[in-house]
């Protein structure tokens, strides 16, 4: 019978279309997954690929295969993670924008490391695109990503977190020119874009239909870390999440400045398959969340009393 050793390697090629890359993310040679793609198809009387020079198709009966294999593994995966006196122990794979590190998820994730220490969690950055197809393939647990525009495949779940409203940033020692009116501002001063393609960069697009603007394009960039520091620098202005953890109030090269009639928020949460091995996890993030948003309505009750 076929180890779940040589399953996984099967579902590598599946992902990757060949033995060589395939080999690379579960460190055998070539060679090797060769053998065991052989043996399976060996063992299961059947061939699985269609092998062309340089890459590896699925074929009918590989198709048929697959949904099979993957509840054999999350099965086994299961009953392993059940042994365990432990809860949350063991690894979890996810993908996490770099932008949410900055933001509130460090927060549960320094929380839950903190409250078992047998966890461990490795974290790959990417765009929230890339993070829901590695999901959906089994590549990744889950992922901290921002709410898609598009419907998602019926095989994923997306969980809300917490949201960030989208404010327009300007340097305190621009490179330009900059005008008092906010929405002049738009129009006039160098506007620094988030990717149009992400998701993020449709929400950008969002605020400025909203506030009936045409921006002057100075430069196009997929992170919202190098648009912040761009402007700290004064070389533009941009749209861009309001990361929880930047002392915004305290920054002493860009301040953020209000735009009349903007209500577009970006809302990040928790991507992941309707069933994996790693829910004790994930349960256990938007659990955290859920604590954490109840405090602060509270909190937000509170204020409007006082």
């Amino acid at each position: 019978m076929p180890s779940f050793r040589t399953f996984k390697t099967f579902l590598a090629v599946t992902r990757h279309g060949t033995f060589a890359a395939a080999a690379k993310e579960i460190g055998l040679t070539a060679a090797a997954v060769g053998l065991q793609i052989r043996s399976l198809e060996e063992e299961l009387n059947q061939v699985l690929f269609d092998r062309g020079a340089r890459s590896v198709v699925l074929n009918t009966a590989g198709r048929r295969v697959v949904p099979q294999v993957k509840e054999l593994l999350l099965r086994y995966e299961s009953l392993v993670a059940s042994g365990d006196t432990d809860e949350l122990s063991g690894t979890v794979v996810m993908g996490a924008l770099v932008s949410a590190l900055m933001g509130a998820f460090a927060d549960a994730l320094w929380s839950l490391k903190h409250e078992h220490p047998r966890l461990e969690v490795r974290l790959l950055a990417g765009l929230s695109a890339d993070f829901a197809r590695r999901v959906e393939v089994g590549e990744l647990d889950a992922a901290v990503v921002t709410q898609s525009p598009r419907p998602l495949p019926s095989g994923l779940v997306w969980s809300p977190l917490y949201a960030e409203p989208m404010v327009l940033i300007v340097p305190r020692r621009p490179h330009f020119k900059l005008m008092g009116n906010p929405l002049d501002i738009l129009c006039d001063a160098p506007f620094l874009r988030f990717d149009r393609q992400t998701w993020t960069g449709y929400l950008v697009n969002e605020v400025l239909s909203q506030c009936k603007v045409t921006v002057r394009d100075e430069m196009e960039l997929n992170s919202v870390e190098a648009i912040v520091e761009i402007v700290r620098q004064g070389f533009g202005i941009s749209i861009v999440p309001r990361l929880a953890n930047i002392q915004w109030a305290r920054d002493q090269s860009l301040k953020i400045i209000p735009l009349p009639g903007n209500a577009v928020q970006r809302h990040v949460g928790l991507i992941e398959r309707t069933r994996h091995s790693r829910q004790q996890f994930t349960d256990a993030i938007k659990q955290y969340f859920q604590a954490r948003n109840g405090d602060d309505q509270v909190k937000n009750v509170r204020a409007r009393q006082t």
